[in-house]
């Protein structure tokens, strides 16, 4: 009980400032708070709704909550509003052959959103509003169906890489049953489609994944795995996993022909996919002298932009403007 009342005592003492907000300025607020605050000062900071004129009460101290919450809630309404408003879209990035730059391998089917005004929303906003308002997965699910819808409007006929969020998905038979059944009505053939995991680097239940991927697998698709080199666990992943392809950390990519360590490491993992035989795409590619260093060393596949940034419809590979 001691300890209760000392927390009560410095949440008390501790300085408290009332804002009066207008009708809408709520909104406005939790769009402002990100942009000056940081998200470890949003969850120090605490925050409390009340009624105009009403002082808090001890009982309201159930109420507060981290300011960060607060925000996310107002955000999350924001993304609920596009997403019921359909303002969710994709951009396709072109996978080409390393050895032959202008023969078109895949598409990467990439999600962004659009304002009001038709301006292109960052992704990664997107997806961090919709973890911490708790709509991953219904973005996952809807960026999933948009991919393929769009795909079919754009009638793209080579490989599709979608991605996926493995976090998002609870139950494969029942997650996954929407997304399966838009490709068969898109009369999409299973294997044309690569499901590609998403920051695998961050994925703690190997087991579940690996059910996810049978689920895939056992419906005719192929999968995908990201990062490869970006983490210990990624490796421990491939052995568990063993997927068709996977994408070498852009991070590694960068400047690997000027830089000997990423060399000596991206070389070992290039022999390790090859020797297992499993498909590599290197991510990230924006300059010649890493293109001509992956081709020297073996890679199958490569992307960036140096090949053609996303875009919307699909763009086609422009290797050789630059090469």
């Amino acid at each position: 009980m001691r300890g209760f009342l000392d927390r009560l005592y410095s949440l008390f003492s501790t300085e408290i400032v009332a804002i009066h907000l207008a009708p809408g300025v709520l909104t406005q607020l939790g769009t402002l708070l990100p942009t000056v605050l940081s998200r470890a000062e949003m969850v120090d900071s605490r925050s409390l709704l009340l009624p105009p004129g009403q002082n808090p009460t001890i009982q309201d101290l159930l109420q507060v909550q981290p300011l960060y919450r607060l925000v996310s809630r107002i955000q999350g309404d924001w993304l609920v509003e596009i997403l019921k408003e359909n303002r969710i879209v994709t951009y396709f990035q072109p996978i080409v052959q390393c050895d032959e730059p202008e023969r078109l391998f895949a598409y990467e089917c990439l999600l962004r959103g659009k304002d009001r005004n038709g301006g292109i929303l960052s992704p990664g906003r997107i997806f961090e509003v919709a973890r911490d308002a708790d709509l991953l997965f219904q973005l996952d699910r809807i960026a999933r169906i948009t991919a393929i819808e769009e795909a079919t409007r754009h009638s793209i006929q080579s490989t599709l890489f979608i991605n996926f969020n493995p976090s998002s998905v609870y139950d494969p038979a029942t997650c996954l049953r929407t997304t399966i059944e838009a490709v068969r009505e898109a009369k999409i053939q299973p294997e044309q489609v690569v499901f590609e995991v998403v920051e695998s680097e961050q994925i703690s239940d190997a087991q579940h994944l690996r059910t996810i991927l049978d689920h895939y697998r056992n419906a005719g698709f192929q999968v995908a795995l990201d990062d490869l080199g970006a983490g210990y666990s990624s490796l421990n992943l491939l052995t568990h996993l063993r997927p068709d392809f996977v994408k070498l950390d852009m991070e590694l990519v960068r400047n690997v022909d000027k830089d000997a360590y990423k060399g000596e490491i991206t070389m070992k993992l290039l022999e390790l996919a090859r020797r297992l035989q499993i498909k590599t795409i290197a991510e990230g590619v924006e300059r010649p002298e890493e293109w001509r260093w992956l081709k020297k060393h073996g890679a199958d596949y490569v992307q960036g932009y140096l090949f053609a940034k996303p875009a919307c419809p699909p763009p086609l590979p422009t290797w050789s403007d630059k090469l």
